[in-house]
C-alpha cells in the first residue's frame, strides 16, 4: 500500500532542520548578533569581463557572469552565518572591460584598505595585480584560472587557487584511464594556446601514468557550414578520415575554446571513447553531480541566479566560503589573522566533496576531488582507488611537491 505523504512535510521538515541549527546556536552562546554589533567584513570581486561566444546550439546559451554568480551566492550564506557570529559580510564587485581599468580598480580598493580579493583575470594580469607592492600583504584567491604556471614558476605567496589545475584536470583523466586499462590514446589537440598549455598536461600524465600516445595528432578542420542543412555530413566525413588508419583505446581531445570537441563522438571510423573536452570530460563541477549533499547547491543557485552552476561560478563560491570559513574558525574579522588562517594547515574548507579540502602550502592549490562526467550522468571522482600517497591521496593529482617548480620560500 502507498503511503500518501503530507503536503507540507518537506516545509515541516526544513523549519525544523533550521529550529535545531539555531537551538544550536544558542546553546554554543551564539543567539543572532545585533546589526550595530556587527563588525564589517569587505570583500573585493575584481574580474577581467570577455565577451561570451555564441553558443553554437539553443540548448546552452553562454552563462551570465560566470564565477560572480557564484560569488554572491556563498556571499548570502556567510551573510546568513554572520548574523550569529557578528560579522557583516558585503561583497565590493569590479568587473573592467580592459586591464588597465582592472588594475586601477584593485589599486584603489587597496588604497581603501582592502586587503581579501576573489579575482577571475588571465595569468598575465594576475601577476601584474599580485605584483604591486601595496598587494603584498592582501591575499588574492583566484577563482576561476585553470593555469599551472600560476602554480608552479609563477607562483606568488598572495595568490592562491581554487580550481583544478590542468595538470589535476589530466591527472583525474588518465588514473580513470589506467584503471579501466584503456592505454593507448589518441592525442588531438586544438590551434589555441591554451588548447596546447591543455595538451601538455596530459602529455605529462600519460607519461605519469604509463600510458602510451598512440598518436598525437592536432586538428586543423574548421567547421563553418554548422548550420546548413549538410554541415553534419562535412564533419562526418572530416572526423571519420582524421581518425582513419589510426589504432586506439581512447581519443582524447584538447579544446578549452569549445570549437571542435563536440564534433568528434559518433564520426570517428571507429567505435572508440571520447574524453577531455568531449564526452568523458574532467570537472570541478557539474549539472549532474548530486552525491555528498550537492544537490542542495545546486537548487539553491538555480534559484537564485536561474542557470545552472559552471566550474568558475563554482570557484567563485569556495573562493568567497574560504574566507567565510575562516572568519568563523578564527572568530575574527580582521584581514591579517584570516589571511594567516588560510595559509595554515589548520584551514579546512567543506565543499560537496565527501572529503575536507585543504591548500597545498608549497604551490596555494587547493586540494580537491575531481569529477568524470558526461553531459547526463557523474562516471567516476578521482583519486581513483589504489593511487596512495604519503600526504595525502588527492596529491595524486597535478604536480606533487618534490616536482614543483615554485619557491614561495
Amino acid at each position: 500500500m502507498a503511503v500518501r505523504q503530507w503536503p507540507g512535510w518537506k516545509l515541516a521538515c526544513g523549519l525544523a532542520m533550521m529550529g535545531l541549527a539555531m537551538m544550536g546556536l544558542a546553546v554554543l552562546g551564539h543567539a543572532p548578533a545585533r546589526a550595530d554589533d556587527q563588525v564589517a567584513v569587505p570583500l573585493v570581486w575584481v574580474s577581467l569581463t570577455v565577451k561570451s561566444k555564441v553558443a553554437s546550439t539553443v540548448l546552452m546559451p553562454p552563462p551570465t557572469e560566470e564565477g560572480l554568480q557564484g560569488a554572491r551566492v556563498a556571499l548570502s550564506e556567510n551573510a546568513t552565518t554572520g548574523k550569529f557570529t557578528g560579522q557583516n559580510w558585503s561583497l565590493e564587485e569590479h568587473a573592467e572591460a580592459s586591464n588597465e581599468a582592472v588594475l586601477d580598480a584593485f589599486r584603489a580598493a587597496l588604497a581603501a584598505g582592502r586587503k581579501l580579493f576573489v579575482v577571475d583575470v588571465p595569468a598575465p594580469l594576475l601577476l601584474q595585480m599580485a605584483d604591486l607592492p601595496e598587494a603584498k600583504d592582501a591575499l588574492l584567491l583566484d577563482a576561476t584560472s585553470s593555469d599551472d604556471s600560476l602554480r608552479g614558476a609563477d607562483c606568488r605567496r598572495n595568490t592562491m587557487h581554487l580550481l583544478p589545475s590542468r595538470a589535476m584536470l589530466a591527472d583525474t583523466l588518465m588514473q580513470f584511464l589506467t584503471i579501466k586499462g584503456w592505454r593507448n590514446i589518441l592525442l588531438v589537440p586544438g590551434p589555441h594556446p591554451e588548447d596546447q598549455l591543455m595538451a601538455d598536461a596530459y602529455r605529462r600524465s600519460m607519461k605519469k601514468f604509463r600510458l602510451k600516445i598512440a598518436a598525437d595528432k592536432p586538428w586543423t578542420f574548421v567547421a563553418g557550414a554548422r548550420r546548413s542543412d549538410t554541415g553534419h555530413y562535412a564533419i562526418d566525413a572530416e572526423v571519420s578520415r582524421f581518425t582513419q588508419g589510426l589504432s586506439y583505446d581512447v581519443l582524447v581531445v584538447a579544446d578549452e575554446a569549445g570549437d571542435f570537441a563536440d564534433s568528434i563522438p559518433f564520426h570517428t571510423t571507429d567505435p572508440r571513447p571520447v574524453a577531455g573536452s568531449s564526452g568523458l570530460m574532467p570537472q570541478a563541477w557539474s549539472p549532474v553531480f548530486e552525491q555528498w549533499g550537492a544537490t542542495q547547491l545546486q537548487l539553491r543557485f538555480k534559484k537564485t541566479t536561474g542557470r545552472i552552476m559552471t566550474s568558475k561560478d563554482f570557484g567563485g563560491w569556495m573562493a568567497v566560503r574560504s574566507f567565510g570559513e575562516a572568519a568563523v574558525r578564527t572568530h575574527s574579522a580582521d584581514p591579517a589573522t584570516m589571511i594567516g588562517f588560510i595559509h595554515s594547515p589548520q584551514f579546512e574548507l567543506g565543499a560537496f566533496r565527501g572529503a575536507r579540502l585543504t591548500f597545498r602550502p608549497w604551490d596555494g592549490q587547493l586540494r580537491q576531488p575531481i569529477l568524470l562526467a558526461d553531459t547526463r550522468q557523474l562516471v567516476s571522482v578521482s583519486p581513483q582507488p589504489g593511487f596512495l600517497h604519503q600526504v595525502s591521496e588527492l596529491d595524486t593529482l597535478g604536480i606533487d611537491q618534490p616536482e614543483t617548480a615554485c619557491h614561495l620560500n
